[in-house]
């Protein structure tokens, strides 16, 4: 194949989710939205929910508009999952990663399998929601008793599509049940907290087929067939991290959205007692790679904080908190205070006065602290990094929806003391159309499918501005209370 082939990526982010259309030659690349649509969870008496079918049909709606495509990719969040019955029937909508069942549960893991052990044989780090929490959180449940198989968020969606079961790598990596050096399963901690890893289909890689999508999604899609469906790199942020438009190794990156997930790509995991303290994730990648990272709440933050105050005008809120004194009050971005949904603005002033720094009343005031406070976790996930790591970096690259929030881009160059180069915004979508695109012979290695980003899509340079001392003292501030 040497001629522009399109490829549909089917990209679902916590807050919504987009079908994109990605048209690569040997030297061009173009993304266009074909649809897109909202995620909302939904609270039931039971927990929070996802709403999987209004999803789905989503995804048949943007594959309608798309057109002619010659495959199908699909990625999303991480470590949340459907369970299947013997006869392959949804046992339920997949509970919310933010929903309160695993509450406490860790602690019960690490009386049979410690945390430092846990640590060392997947190298994840400790969030409450982690599939293995839930598994264990699930398993005295009617639906866990009666599933046959389960299926991470994107496989569930390919399954509908195709038939096929599989589970995606870097996916699965996210569940603290693979050993990220073996780059498969790890038995032995599935034996100790008691998960049957048969409940999970065979692994695949990206780049692996996936099936074809059924004579029924033909029908309802107007599609002509056959359409193949391949795996990509279906955690979100391993698609996303592949399209960083970075040179060489010396680098940073920061995924932005709902989630702030920033760190280094290594060869190797880093699976010292040190990593684990500091909270480092290792995450598979593509070709070999680790995503050796911190998870940061990110713009859930002002997303939930924007939606508390009515959903003013964004653009008029960013000018009002750029005129706001830098580095007033912070909070810990990556502190689970902030993992559930509601009474946001609220909660971070309560943080910023139980800390005993001035109290933001205003949204310009609250924004302002909001996006101090991420910069500042930036700039500590990725000195960390490079400490723990020992690979030291001389630029950041931020991709995703931050981008498209120029004040975050400066605040994090001026945090780090680097060079952020920020772009492209829909990272994810087009990592997965890349990895698409190379399992039909059209792009080369990461380093090609990298370049081929770097020409074609528009980036932007932030240079930092003055000395970091302001935020090393925000820094030791925040660190004293």
């Amino acid at each position: 194949m040497t001629g522009p082939r399109s490829y549909a990526a089917v990209d679902l982010g916590a807050s919504s989710g987009r079908v994109m259309v990605g048209r690569v030659g040997p030297d061009s690349l173009e993304l266009a939205e074909a649809h897109r649509f909202a995620n909302r969870p939904v609270r039931v008496p039971e927990g929070l929910r996802w709403d999987v079918l209004a999803l789905y049909a989503g995804v048949l709606e943007g594959l309608r508009a798309a057109g002619r495509v010659d495959s199908v990719g699909l990625d999303s969040w991480a470590v949340d999952y459907g369970l299947l019955d013997a006869d392959g029937a949804l046992l339920g909508n997949p509970v919310h990663y933010r929903d309160a069942r695993t509450e406490g549960v860790a602690e019960k893991v690490w009386a049979t399998l410690p945390a430092a052990e846990l640590y060392a044989r997947t190298g994840l780090q400790y969030a409450p929601f982690n599939t293995l929490y839930q598994l264990v959180a699930a398993r005295a449940g009617a639906q866990y008793t009666h599933a046959e198989r389960l299926l991470l968020i994107p496989d569930l969606l390919s399954y509908w599509l195709t038939g096929e079961q599989g589970t995606e790598l870097t996916n699965a990596s996210t569940t603290q049940l693979i050993d990220p050096r073996t780059r498969d399963w790890s038995y032995e901690v599935a034996d100790r907290v008691g998960i049957d890893l048969g409940l999970f289909a065979p692994l695949r890689r990206p780049g692996d087929p996936a099936g074809v999508l059924r004579p029924e999604v033909l029908e309802e899609t107007g599609l002509a067939g056959p359409v193949p469906v391949t795996a990509v790199a279906s955690h979100d942020t391993a698609s996303a991290v592949a399209a960083v438009p970075a040179v060489g190794e010396r680098f940073a990156y920061i995924c932005t959205g709902t989630w702030s997930l920033a760190g280094l790509e290594l060869a190797a995991p880093v699976l010292t007692e040190e990593s684990r303290a500091a909270n480092f994730t290792n995450e598979l990648g593509l070709d070999g790679t680790v995503r050796y990272l911190r998870n940061i709440m990110g713009l859930w933050l002002l997303q939930e904080s924007v939606r508390a105050w009515g959903d003013p005008d964004l653009g008029g809120l960013l000018r009002e908190a750029a005129g706001v004194p830098a580095l007033r009050s912070v909070v810990d971005a990556g502190d689970a205070e902030f993992l559930a949904p509601g009474r946001m603005p609220e909660r971070i002033a309560e943080a910023c006065r139980a800390s005993g720094q001035p109290v933001p009343r205003t949204p310009a005031e609250i924004t302002r602290c909001i996006l101090d406070s991420l910069a500042l976790a930036h700039r500590r996930a990725v000195t960390d990094a490079q400490r723990l790591a020992d690979h030291p970096v001389d630029s950041v690259y931020v991709v995703g929806g931050g981008t498209r929030n120029a004040l975050l881009c400066q605040l994090t160059a001026d945090a780090c003391g680097l060079p952020v180069v920020a772009g492209p915004t829909e990272a994810a979508a087009l990592g997965n159309v890349l990895v698409q695109a190379r399992a039909h012979g059209l792009v080369g290695d990461l380093a090609d499918i990298r370049r081929l980003v770097t020409r074609t899509q528009p980036l932007t340079r932030y240079a930092p501005r003055g000395d970091t001392a302001g935020w090393a003292a925000a820094e030791a501030r925040l660190a004293t209370r």
